[in-house]
């Protein structure tokens, strides 16, 4: 699933590079769900399998992960990867939607989800099913970014002011998703809830219009009003002399948050 590219199209490579940027927040997803050898778990939203294989060496070979994606090119190119990786053995992937998802009750040992709920306007449906297909005393853990923390080192402020309103809201469907996580959580009944924030910082001008999908963020704010052509010549010219000379320096912020479904 992809944030910058609502429709079918597969971009692998975006999920690649991004997947890289954001190896801390993994990491840590991975340790939130306190994973252990014969575990069976579910990546919702697994793209091209960046977390289905990893996730595959953490539980052994007696265990089992299961990715479900909206996009069938994905899938395909999941198990491809995970053929490559000696791994697809122990992991299925699956077509599917997150808001409906095709498991039954209380079957996975842990369920994690990573950038899904940004693209979705209602994400606590998709909370709620991977509620559901979780087994009791197992854990739930979803990470997403705030796009309201993008920040970047330049002035003038109104006009970053003004981009950021369009991070938020036209180059995702839900751009605060991550801040909402702590409160879906919680209204979901999960319990043992806690969080860790990751904050995503970027030296590399270039690398920073990848993540944010700054032309189609910029290309709306012109469309809308928001900037003139000549703003965005100026400021762009500004962040590449900042780049040339070393000092550029942007971030935002990520949330990952877990809970364990009661019962057990």
């Amino acid at each position: 699933m992809r944030p910058q590219d609502r429709s079918n199209a597969v971009d692998s490579n975006y999920l690649e590079r991004i997947g890289q940027i954001l190896l801390p927040v993994k990491q840590r997803s991975y340790e939130f769900m306190q994973l252990a050898p014969g575990h069976d778990v579910l990546d919702v939203g697994c793209g091209p399998g960046t977390d289905t294989i990893p996730l595959a060496q953490l539980v052994g070979e007696s265990g089992h992960v299961t990715g479900m994606d909206s996009d069938w090119q994905m899938i395909e190119l999941a198990r491809q990867r995970a053929e490559q990786a000696g791994v697809a053995d122990r992991i299925s992937h699956d077509m599917g939607d997150a808001t409906d998802l095709n498991y039954d009750d209380d079957r996975f040992d842990s369920c994690r989800s990573e950038r899904v709920f940004q693209l979705i306007p209602a994400p606590e449906r998709v909370l709620a099913e991977m509620v559901r297909v979780t087994r009791p005393g197992g854990r739930v853990v979803v990470a997403d970014a705030d796009w309201t923390t993008v920040s970047i080192d330049l002035t003038p402020m109104d006009l970053e002011t003004r981009l950021r309103q369009v991070f938020v809201t036209r180059t995702s469907l839900n751009g605060e998703s991550g801040r909402q996580l702590y409160r879906l959580f919680k209204e979901a009944g999960l319990v043992e809830v806690m969080y860790d924030i990751v904050p995503l910082s970027f030296t590399s001008y270039k690398m920073m219009r990848y993540v944010l999908n700054a032309d189609r963020a910029e290309a709306a704010a012109l469309s809308d009003g928001l900037v003139t052509a000549e703003e965005l010549d100026t400021w762009n010219k500004k962040l590449q002399q900042a780049d040339e000379a070393g000092t550029f320096f942007a971030f935002v912020t990520s949330i990952l948050v877990a809970g364990v479904k009661p019962g057990h």
